[in-house]
């Protein structure tokens, strides 16, 4: 009887514990399309016993839908400021639990509280940069430091836009001299017409393929993310960054845990395991954007520090924004889009 009972008590443990590796076993990502270093995953699986089940989108835009539609439930997506705020507003995020991320005492203070999630209350940070020029200063001689490049008919077909609307309407509201965060529909109206204007001109609006664009030579010139341009020119120095001096985006994307997560405890451990010195270097080295982390800056090679494309100096993007939730206003933004991606 007594062997018995211990079997039975056996049986018992196995199939709770087993319950538990089953619950924590996968954690379900959902990130921009190159934008972590995926060696990453197998630490992180090796340390904790947690798989990595991977997605990819391309625009905040097409993550909010995904994440607001259902279907698939993330633990874990990357968006930006103003679409933290919006899914804030919304109730889409769950509450991070700060004290469950030790690390997060190594990420830089000027990152930590910003206005789109005061305390940090939904989101953890994860990288920032600007959005400027870059360009092959072989072929593209003359110095690049204004938004007017992109109306100039010699360089017709030479280009690319970002395949991203709140992106490249702000770069024709910054050549008009508009906020990118402007409400004003006459204001938008000529930022849409500027645009269509500019159409003929432009090789491609794309994505994440525009670094292949240029080092092929298929393009000398592209409005870029700041990591996609230093991921080029680490690596082909003959391309250059250009902050235009009318003014562009500083961006800030934050990791946030979806309001129907399935593995919470699991995202907070990852969270915590991407706010690590080594794991931060290892990522910033990988996507080439700048780090928030203060253990990750120590690992830096110094050469990074107050370039154009890396680290800016404050006085340099002075005059950037930040991109707000336009709230309702955003169907307007979406209707302009449309009407620039008809014509």
């Amino acid at each position: 009887m007594k062997k018995l009972i211990l079997l039975a008590l056996a049986m018992m443990l196995l199939v709770t514990g087993c319950a538990g590796e089953e619950k924590g076993q996968v954690l379900n990502v959902y990130n921009w399309g190159d934008y972590i270093d995926e060696d990453i995953f197998e630490i992180f699986e090796s340390e904790t016993g947690i798989k990595i089940n991977y997605e990819t989108y391309a625009t905040n835009e097409e993550m909010y839908t995904k994440i607001k539609t259902g279907g698939t439930k993330y633990d874990i997506a990357i968006p930006s400021e103003y679409m933290i705020e919006k899914m804030i507003r919304e109730e889409m995020l769950q509450e991070i639990d700060l004290s469950k991320i030790p690390n997060i005492k190594n990420i830089n203070d000027r990152f930590m509280d910003l206005s789109f999630d005061p305390g940090n209350q939904y989101s953890v940070p994860y990288f920032w940069g600007t959005v400027g020029i870059i360009y092959n200063s072989e072929s593209i001689q003359e110095p690049i430091d204004s938004w007017s490049v992109l109306w100039d008919e010699k360089y017709k077909g030479e280009f690319t836009m970002m395949d991203s609307q709140r992106d490249s309407i702000m770069v024709a509201l910054k050549e008009l001299g508009y906020s990118m965060n402007t409400r004003n529909l006459d204001e938008l109206e000529e930022a849409k017409e500027l645009l269509v204007a500019q159409k003929p001109l432009v090789l491609a609006y794309v994505g994440d393929n525009v670094k292949d664009m240029l080092i092929s030579g298929e393009a000398s010139m592209a409005v870029v993310w700041s990591g996609e341009a230093s991921a080029v020119i680490q690596e082909y120095p003959e391309f250059k960054y250009a902050l235009p001096k009318e003014g562009s985006n500083l961006w800030f994307d934050n990791i946030v845990i979806p309001k129907d997560a399935q593995n919470s405890d699991a995202a907070h451990a990852f969270i915590d395991f991407l706010c690590r010195g080594d794991i931060g270097f290892k990522n910033a080295d990988y996507v080439g954007y700048a780090t928030v982390n203060n253990e990750t800056m120590k690992l830096l090679d110094p050469d990074l520090m107050d370039t154009t494309y890396a680290y800016p100096k404050d006085e340099w993007i002075e005059n950037f924004e930040i991109f707000n939730d336009p709230g309702d206003f955003i169907t307007e933004y979406d209707r302009i889009w449309t009407e620039i991606k008809a014509n």
